[in-house]
């Protein structure tokens, strides 16, 4: 076979040099024709379009053909010509094909039929060959680019924390321990507890489930910080929104109060939003045709529209009064309450018809880094409310009194021996600051229009389940 430079389908499809020979490689699609001639739709991951390669069935042999079929990957050389098909601008009139590897027409799952998405699961090291997957993983690319974009052109530094750690950020211990102990054969201390002095590190460690703590000290030094990167929560839960590893975006700003936080977050989210709709738009359009229609519009909707801000306890009156009227909710609505994906939807979707960021929340359902408000029952927290999604950014104004910190942490049942190094910068130049998290699988979800968050991760990390 020529040795001809590859072209990717998504030039192809784009090129006007029409009488040239080109070289493009891919898998079949599918393979359609009659005696004389063949129709294969190729695709190579380049864009959700396939190219379509035309055969003549004598020139080649219906032999080697043959192999041919939905799944196999080939090489192509051909000439470019205009398609005299509808749909496509440019087709490949094929002069020699090169078969790279065949795929079994009995057996190769992935036939020309519609497929369930929780059978795609299961077949998770083929399902990114289907259009759904190509255009969501396309388009999760597409998401990283425009974080790491928005942030530095903002001045901030990408900085690396670690995976495994020896601190609860949360102080939930919903955490996977990290050993290389003998799990058969555990060495315990005279009260019974496990004794880690012979591990690796000498000490429980874990995988982390935030950069938070750690980001802080780095913008203490730097300034403007970001964080993304891989975190582990041992929840076990099976709900569409919910993943055991997924991936985080935590920014922290020295300096920055509470209002400047939320600023910034809808900026953050606004512009992924907008990279989304400028680079995406073949994949964004294919998913809103096919799973979600109302997917454009309410992409638009956030992008058009100022987000509403107001307290927790403004909220609470708002779905109290909703409550009175007859609205019915699963979880009671109270002062105090956690608030439910319902309410918070509520609250976007129904009463306000735009996003939503609620500040001041009770301190006792918030985590004991948050900056405590004057009243001594509420703290600078700030959540982002979304349409479908509910919160899709958590945050605070970060406390930095050093006997409240060390207080409240105490409070919420966090050891102050294993955060030692967290609270000295509270000793040490402390200043206010700022930050918040934003999952970047339910950014994702939002972006996508897909139902379930194991559809937006390329391998699902989820209970009984770390397959692949």
């Amino acid at each position: 076979m020529e040795t001809i430079v590859r072209t990717k389908i998504v030039d192809v499809l784009k090129s006007e040099a029409f009488g040239t020979t080109v070289n493009v490689k891919g898998w079949v699609r599918t393979r359609r024709g009659s005696k004389q001639i063949s129709f294969i739709a190729l695709n190579d991951g380049s864009t959700i379009k396939n190219v379509q390669i035309v055969v003549s069935v004598e020139d080649f042999g219906e032999e080697y053909l043959k192999p041919i079929t939905t799944g196999a990957c080939i090489s192509v050389n051909g000439t470019l010509v205009r398609s005299e098909g509808k749909g496509q601008e440019a087709e490949i009139q094929a002069r020699e094909i090169l078969i790279y590897g065949t795929a079994d027409p009995a057996t190769y799952p992935l036939q020309k039929k519609g497929h369930s998405l929780e059978f795609l699961r299961e077949i998770a090291h083929l399902r990114p060959r289907t259009n759904t997957f190509g255009a969501v993983f396309r388009i999760r690319h597409h998401m990283a680019m425009a974080i790491h974009r928005f942030f530095h052109e903002r001045g901030f530094f990408y900085f690396h924390t670690p995976v495994i750690t020896a601190s609860d950020c949360e102080g939930a211990g919903q955490m996977f321990q990290v050993t290389t102990m003998n799990l058969y054969d555990l060495k315990k201390d005279d009260g019974g507890s496990i004794d880690y002095t012979g591990d690796f590190f000498g000490k429980q460690t874990s995988l982390t489930v935030s950069g938070q703590l750690e980001g802080e000290l780095a913008a203490m030094a730097l300034g403007s910080i970001y964080t993304f990167g891989p975190t582990f929560r041992a929840e076990n839960s099976n709900t569409p929104r919910h993943l055991a590893e997924f991936w985080m975006i935590e920014p922290e700003v020295a300096f920055n109060g509470i209002e400047e936080n939320m600023q910034l977050a809808e900026e953050f989210i606004k512009y992924c939003i907008r990279w989304g709709l400028d680079h995406c738009m073949e994949d964004i359009r294919f998913l809103n045709d096919m799973y979600d229609k109302e997917l454009i519009e309410r992409l638009h909707f956030v992008l058009e529209r100022d987000f509403i801000r107001l307290t927790y306890t403004e909220g609470i009156k708002i779905l109290e009064e909703a409550v009175a009227k007859g609205q019915t909710f699963e979880f009671p609505v109270f002062w105090g309450a956690d608030l439910a994906s319902e309410h918070e939807r509520y609250l976007v979707e129904v009463h306000f018809k735009c996003p939503v960021i609620l500040t001041d929340y009770p301190k006792e359902i918030k985590s004991f880094y948050m900056k405590q408000n004057d009243d001594g029952k509420t703290v600078r927290a700030m959540d982002v409310l979304f349409p479908k999604i509910g919160e899709i950014i958590g945050g605070s104004q970060r406390e930095d009194d050093y006997d409240k910190l060390s207080d409240h942490a105490r409070e919420k049942g966090v050891p102050v021996k294993d955060i030692w190094w967290y609270l000295d910068t509270r000793k040490f130049g402390t200043a206010p600051h700022s930050g918040f998290g934003l999952g970047f699988e339910r950014l994702l979800l939002f972006v996508t229009g897909m139902g379930n968050i194991r559809d937006v991760i390329p391998f699902p990390r989820t209970p009984n389940n770390a397959g692949f």
